[in-house]
């Protein structure tokens, strides 16, 4: 996934002596063991940043785990896996899995910055090679983590999606394209290697130290509205996720996952909650300036990343919620938490600008990044001629 903080909320957790009254007995010691012998043992690619670090530190903290192996082209800082350092596109890789039951696999690479082709040949043949290496190790589950984002934004979805709706996205937002690449390798997988089983778990807008387009809109100077657009916004706080991945690993729950918060924000709560105004636009223009501003270069953030702040794709968690996994987080608290990770920065049109820049931009940086998009465009193009 893309690279959150590593040490996003790392919750405490103080471990009192018991008294000699209050001693486990032998048999609850051994009964303990018993199921720690009997847990899977998991391995975590991308487990050395992000989410895979996160799932990493509390598997291995898992009495129901037998075994973590992490794998990530650089070691992290779990101290109680078992470290394989290599690129998960290599073959090599086959031989690290043997032994695991499960393999969850979070080495994906959804920066704003990263060249697009390059991002797709990493995230595409990275899963195929782990659904490959799976099967011949002999792993029977391999869990796959992807984004609600793949059901699509859209004017006439439901509110909420159930996991079964139609994956209805294209692939003109960041990363939705190999997203929706993965889901197809994950339906695929099970008939091309028999007795492998795939779970795949699509989280909501996801918060705790991430950097995607969705998290930038909270940076802007004003929140864009476009004009006749229904938002809904629901959020996935990373432990919550973790939370839902340790479901899929432990057998609590399999297929299609959704997970997020319950329930969601309307447009109008969010600039409540948020305390910052709208800036409101016709649809032809934000689109049109969105796609000419990202077409020179000057925004990481194609138009295609606009529609999942204009229209909903809420997802119900049913699955999940049928299993007995619950939310920690609200909505609200997750929202709360993206505010205080973004205070500070600035972005406008998607492009995070430096201090000097903010202040040089103001309040209406964002409009005039937009409706002036036509000039730059020209201006740019005179450059181009001049050289």
């Amino acid at each position: 996934m893309s690279s959150p903080d590593p040490q996003v909320r790392a919750a405490r957790n103080p471990t009192a002596h018991p008294s000699p009254d209050h001693r486990p007995s032998t048999t609850a010691l051994r009964a303990g063991e018993t199921t720690a012998l009997r847990g899977p043992v998991v391995a975590v690619t991308g487990a050395a940043g992000g989410v895979g670090a996160l799932l990493t530190e509390r598997l291995a903290a898992s009495e129901e785990i037998k075994q973590v192996i992490a794998i990530d082209e650089r070691r992290g800082e779990c101290a109680a896996a078992s470290w394989h350092i290599l690129d998960v596109r290599d073959p090599a890789i086959a031989d690290k899995l043997r032994g695991a039951d499960v393999v969850v696999h979070l080495a994906l690479d959804l920066d704003l910055e990263t060249d697009a082709a390059a991002r797709t040949a990493y995230n595409v043949r990275g899963t195929q090679t782990v659904l490959t290496a799976a099967a011949a190790a002999g792993v029977h589950r391999v869990v796959l983590c992807t984004s609600a984002m793949v059901y699509g934004a859209l004017p006439d979805n439901e509110l909420p999606l159930s996991e079964d709706a139609e994956l209805r996205a294209t692939a003109e937002a960041t990363g939705v394209g190999d997203l929706l690449e993965i889901e197809r390798l994950a339906r695929r997988a099970p008939r091309a290697h028999p007795g492998l089983n795939v779970t795949v778990v699509r989280p909501a807008v996801l918060v705790g130290g991430t950097d995607t387009a969705l998290t930038r809109y909270f940076e802007s100077p004003r929140l864009l509205v476009v004009a006749g657009s229904r938002p809904a916004w629901q959020f996935c706080h990373v432990e919550d996720l973790c939370g839902a991945l340790e479901y899929a690993v432990l057998e609590k729950v399999d297929g299609e996952l959704a997970v997020g918060c319950d329930g969601w924000l309307e447009q109008e709560e969010v600039e409540e909650l948020s305390g910052i105004r709208r800036m409101e636009l016709p649809s032809a223009v934000a689109l049109g300036a969105a796609a000419r501003l990202h077409r020179i270069g000057l925004t990481p953030s194609p138009a295609g990343d606009l529609a999942y702040t204009m229209y909903p794709w809420v997802v119900s968690g049913s699955r999940l919620h049928d299993a007995g996994w619950r939310p920690q987080w609200t909505n609200e608290e997750v929202l709360a938490e993206l505010l205080e990770e973004v205070s500070g920065r600035h972005t406008v049109a998607g492009r995070r600008l430096g201090r000097k820049d903010a202040t040089a931009a103001g309040a209406a940086g964002a409009t005039v990044a937009l409706l002036g998009a036509a000039a730059v465009v020209r201006r740019a193009r005179k450059a181009r001629r001049r050289v």
